[in-house]
């Protein structure tokens, strides 16, 4: 299942850390930020809680850039 989130990130480079650490989280299976859009689209594992992967994407994303936000 895919789904798209808007997301609040200051800088291209910022948003590819943002990238890679959605990708890193357990239950995702892709990730990937569209910096001149501010979306995030995320795969999720088959079977994933997509709400519970989403929280800790957010907080793997605040590890990498703390003044980023991802609307759930």
């Amino acid at each position: 299942m895919k789904k798209t989130y808007r997301i609040e990130v200051d800088c291209a480079n910022c948003a590819n850390k943002m990238e890679q650490a959605a990708k890193k989280t357990s239950g995702v299976k892709d990730a990937t930020v569209n910096f001149m859009t501010l979306k995030m689209i995320v795969e999720f594992e088959d079977g994933a809680d997509s709400r519970a992967v989403m929280q800790q994407v957010l907080k793997n994303c605040k590890m990498v850039e703390d003044d980023c936000e991802i609307y759930l």
